[in-house]
């Protein structure tokens, strides 16, 4: 089933590697165990993925492409995961880094306005920077491990589990 869910959802191979914005990867998106669907690999990947989500950067989706090329962790999965922190989620997201790291350095936390502004992401970034990389950082570690630990144990559960299932629908049409 987890190899089955995953594979609904992701694109064909072919569709991938053409894809513009992978274009400049060259033959690296060619690797065949960027696409496999194992526990390893999806494991890995939601780690990326997860990890690079929580951090305020542009272009999330490349660097958890480049890290998950050399960790031979699927590739869609990890870039596609970067979406969890979009337009909607990104200000309480990182406001919640923001308050983490704030309370890692013992700084206070400045209030989020009712109505959000380019102006006070802007005077955000400028002065509070430390305590929302700080805290993104952190929440990213501990994300990516959660991640990690969570998709081995679903993944070993379900494949135990199906083995069980098997097991006994094997038992009751020898009976």
């Amino acid at each position: 089933m987890p190899r089955r869910l995953f594979k609904r959802y992701m694109p064909h191979p072919d569709r991938l590697k053409a894809h513009k914005s992978l274009r400049f990867l060259g033959t690296l998106t060619h690797d065949p165990n960027l696409l496999h669907l194992n526990r390893h690999s999806v494991s890995r990947a939601m780690s990326i993925g997860l990890f690079w989500a929580m951090i305020p950067m542009p272009m999330q989706m490349l660097a958890a492409a480049l890290f998950a090329i050399p960790a031979r962790a699927n590739l869609p999965i990890a870039v596609g995961l970067v979406w969890l922190t979009n337009p909607l989620t990104m200000p309480a997201v990182f406001y919640c880094n923001y308050k983490v790291g704030a309370w890692l350095m013992d700084t206070p936390v400045s209030p989020m306005p009712m109505e959000l502004s380019l102006a006070w992401v802007r005077q955000m970034l400028n002065s509070h920077w430390q305590p929302l990389f700080l805290g993104s950082f952190v929440v990213g570690v501990v994300v990516a491990i959660l991640g990690y630990i969570a998709t081995q144990s679903y993944w070993r559960w379900w494949v135990s589990r199906s083995w069980r299932k098997r097991r006994m629908d094997r038992r009751s049409s020898h009976s």
